[in-house]
């Protein structure tokens, strides 16, 4: 039995990823950069062995039911073709999330797949090809293979859609993020059927595409000479942009509850007030606020006033994917 084990932290996008121009590859119709988080992360094992007859997928100890594995299975299954194996595999997962954060964590899921594989069959890939790897899991989770702030370049083949890092003098550790949690419920339109709504019926998704090039590089000088003002806008910016393309698709729809819209007006009055903070939002109704680290208790402190401490948690910059290397087990 062949076994790997591999720990992946979660990422923020601070300019967004927002619709696919091919599925089945998992490439995006735009570029997208964002920063990992210490916060949240996964731990992946996996063991392939000639005695088992089937994939099997335990996340957080509990066995995963058929729909679930199968999305496994189908991972699992792009590593066999490309090593040109046909051994199963047991998946043990955990994914470290505050209770209730009601954070997704496919991004560090699929990049801690993507490791545990590389690690179990010793393919030995680069941080290039475990982030191409990890991609045709998750979008998202070509970003997690690397620590700090990375740049999904959107590419237009398999081979060069992939993450890399942003060079920032490790800026990132001067800045944290805090998530203000809204709502842990499932929602109602996937980003995925999201996504795909939205590409097809939106009336605004061209303007949106316009402006990431823009976004994009202002975002990367921003980090460049470590102007934090600089960067929290355009990252604000670009979210409420994604967002509102929502709005004009066919049917409309949102991922704003009412709660979601008071955090917005909460962070724009902490600015007034002279705390230099921005939000985004992914694809549901949890806001996150970037802010600078000595900021980081005012902000905290001033959100209190208004908000419960549970919906609170703070995050720092995380680090880059870590490759656990596993003993070859015997077969039993």
């Amino acid at each position: 039995m062949y076994a790997g084990k591999a720990r992946a932290y979660t990422n923020i996008a601070l300019i967004k990823y927002w619709g696919k121009k091919d599925e089945q590859l998992i490439l995006p119709m735009n570029s997208s950069l964002s920063l990992t988080l210490d916060a949240f992360y996964t731990e992946t094992s996996v063991y392939f062995g000639e005695a088992l007859t089937e994939d099997t997928f335990f996340l957080d100890g509990k066995k995963q039911d058929l729909k679930q594995t199968a999305k496994i299975s189908k991972f699992l299954d792009l590593v066999r073709q490309q090593q040109n194996i046909s051994l199963f595999a047991k998946v043990e997962s955990q994914n470290f999330v505050p209770t209730a954060a009601g954070l997704a964590s496919s991004a560090s899921g699929l990049a801690a797949l993507a490791g545990a594989c590389s690690v179990a069959l010793n393919l030995h890939l680069s941080k290039t090809e475990l982030s191409r790897l990890a991609r045709r899991g998750s979008g998202s989770a070509c970003r997690s293979i690397f620590g700090g702030f990375s740049e999904w370049q959107k590419g237009d083949s398999n081979q060069n859609s992939f993450a890399q890092q942003i060079p920032s003098n490790k800026w990132e550790d001067e800045l944290a993020m805090v998530f203000v949690l809204v709502d842990d419920g499932v929602k109602d339109i996937s980003s995925r059927d999201g996504m795909r709504r939205t590409v097809e019926t939106s009336s605004f998704y061209s303007g949106w595409l316009e402006t990431i090039d823009t976004d994009l590089e202002t975002a990367k000088q921003a980090i460049l000479e470590k102007d934090f003002i600089r960067l929290g806008e355009v990252t604000e910016a670009n979210g409420l942009r994604m967002h509102g393309t929502t709005l004009a698709a066919v049917p409309p729809f949102t991922y704003w509850s009412p709660e979601s819209l008071n955090v917005m007006q909460l962070v724009r009055t902490a600015r007034q007030q002279g705390l230099p903070c921005y939000f985004t939002m992914d694809a549901g109704p949890n806001v996150k606020i970037l802010v600078e680290k000595k900021n980081v208790t005012a902000l905290t402190q001033f959100l209190a006033e208004h908000l419960s401490e549970k919906q609170l948690i703070t995050a720092y910059a995380g680090p880059e994917i870590a490759l656990i290397p596993l003993e070859r087990l015997e077969e039993k």
